[in-house]
């Protein structure tokens, strides 16, 4: 792709320093009309914090930027409020990774998508609602004279993201800033937001700076790479380059860790394991009320599956599917209508008193968030503790004291974190003290959903593979929910396709992966991002 000679913006050079600490180092990075620059690095690695200094969208108490941030020629850097406030909407538009904390809960589209026209380039109402209408009409949002009247809450989280990128393109601005936009999203409306994008910059012709953690999103969107690693740009190449020829150990870790449907599948089960999680006929319903009455919302039809000790079971879909509702029911969460749960004979749905407090023992979840599942007031040794207690498993400090120590060491973590709080701890950590804690009442099967979605894909790596050797020593069975099938495809032995609460495909894992039936299931494969850049292939 060719560029104008003058960048659309120019960062040379960026150090941000809070406080006494200085945490990105020198950045420097270029970006054209019409090209896409993608910022990719794990979680801490500086990524948003340089691209939103180097925009000054960021502002934090003790905060200094230095170096040069040339907007088509201009200084950000140097730059007082009032040009700051005539460049964000205008000039640089921003979409951020969750729409639902970045929309105004309590203004519909219309006021939100009329503002910017309405303030910066001084249309009025009319002019700026028909704006609106045409901007929702071409980010793909269906009935936008209609949608106008909404809030953010009706919306679904690829609509809602829709709505950011029409917000962000309210004002024609020369520079999208598009800071982790795919992240909460499933993989094919991640596909499709990924494809507005790339349609509103080649008919706007606009330059995108991309921010991500997901060098396979990156491959898909970026022409250029700046991979950051602790503030630190570490590499500066081509995509194709990048993946073919990474020279960093940092950036070949990255690319190493990434799941794919070229990654072996899990090792076989025992052929005679025998099940110990049965699940027959499970329904579940939800009732929504309105001003016309009460509906009924069919979340789980009649699902049906079983699990054998030792193996992993993965259930994929997208958001809304009822993945997490059969999670719920299994649980104790939500009530099923109608069904049978069956762990290791025992019946699950109807048990009581005593023996319900047995079969909580020997089925446990871990959630997809480690630091909201944990108790920001309470040490690790406090928590793992906790299920020990309830359940009268260890008496005394001492012996509870010794079972930690235990759990911590089979999770990897040294015992001197029985003492930290989970914000001590990394993302990978809490998650690991996460499954200790799951793991303390020695349960026969292990929910997991979403437990890796949240982690950086190293991280995830090393998780992932925990998994696996904890289920090889002690004979887990998992369900294993997920929305990402490169992932799930790694971990499980059989699968399971849900969409709008019914099981549309299943088997083994390499039969379902290989020769899909549904054309549902093929859709998800289609969208998971191709292990060579999308740029190399054009």
């Amino acid at each position: 792709m060719s560029h104008t000679d003058t960048p659309v913006l120019s960062v040379q050079d960026l150090r941000v320093t809070i406080g006494a600490t200085e945490l990105v180092h020198g950045v420097s990075f270029d970006v054209h009309d019409g090209q896409t620059v993608g910022i990719v690095g794990e979680s801490g690695s500086g990524k948003s914090l340089s691209v939103l200094s180097a925009t000054r969208l960021l502002d934090l108490p003790h905060q200094r930027v230095t170096g040069r941030s040339l907007l088509r020629g201009d200084d950000l850097v140097t730059a007082p409020k009032a040009k700051l406030r005539r460049v964000h909407g205008p000039e640089i538009g921003f979409v951020f990774q969750d729409p639902s904390t970045s929309l105004n809960p309590l203004l519909t589209l219309e006021r939100q998508l009329t503002e910017g026209p309405e303030t910066h380039l001084r249309l009025s109402h009319r002019a700026a609602r028909t704006r609106a209408i045409e901007l929702l009409e071409a980010v793909g949002l269906p009935d936008p004279e209609r949608r106008l009247q909404s809030y953010p809450h009706q919306l679904s989280g690829g609509q809602r993201q829709r709505v950011m990128i029409a917000i962000a393109l309210a004002c024609d601005p020369s520079l999208l800033i598009a800071d982790e936009p795919t992240t909460a999203l499933d993989v094919t409306t991640q596909a499709q937001i990924i494809d507005l994008v790339r349609e509103m910059q080649r008919e706007r012709g606009m330059a995108v700076v991309w921010i991500s953690h997901d060098l396979g999103v990156i491959g898909q969107v970026a022409t250029d790479v700046t991979v950051l690693f602790r503030g630190d740009a570490v590499e500066q190449r081509p995509v194709l380059d990048l993946f073919d020829r990474p020279d960093h150990d940092y950036t070949k870790r990255l690319l190493a860790s990434r799941p794919s449907l070229s990654s072996p599948p899990p090792e076989p089960a025992p052929a005679d394991a025998a099940p110990v999680l049965e699940v027959s006929g499970l329904n579940v319903r939800f009732p929504v009320k309105s001003k016309t009455g009460t509906t009924w919302v069919h979340a789980v039809r009649d699902v049906s599956f079983t699990i054998a000790r030792g193996t992993t079971l993965g259930l994929v879909g997208e958001s809304g599917s009822g993945k997490s509702t059969i999670a719920g029911a299994l649980t104790g969460q939500v009530s099923p209508e109608s069904g049978s749960v069956s762990l290791s004979g025992s019946d699950v749905l109807a048990a009581r008193g005593g023996e319900l407090r047995g079969i909580r023992r020997r089925l446990a979840m871990v959630f997809q968030d480690p630091f909201s599942a944990l108790n920001p007031r309470t040490t690790v040794s406090e928590a793992i503790s906790e299920p020990l207690i309830v359940h009268g498993l260890r008496d005394g400090k001492r012996a509870r004291a010794s079972r930690v120590a235990e759990l911590l060491e089979q999770v990897n973590l040294p015992t001197s974190f029985a003492s930290r709080y989970p914000h001590e701890m990394s993302g990978g950590q809490r998650q690991r003290v996460c499954i200790a804690r799951a793991l303390a009442c020695e349960p026969d099967v292990l929910i997991l959903d979403e437990s890796t979605a949240s982690l950086d894909v190293s991280i995830q790596a090393d998780v992932m593979a925990l998994l696996k050797r904890l289920q090889r020593e002690l004979g887990l069975a998992y369900l294993f929910i997920a929305h990402d099938l490169a992932v799930v495809h790694e971990m499980s032995h059989e699968v399971m396709v849900m969409r709008r609460g019914e099981i549309v495909e299943a088997g083994p894992s390499e039969a379902l992966y290989g020769a899909p039936r549904h054309d549902y299931t093929r859709s998800l494969l289609a969208a998971i991002p191709p292990n060579r850049p999308a740029a190399a292939l054009s």
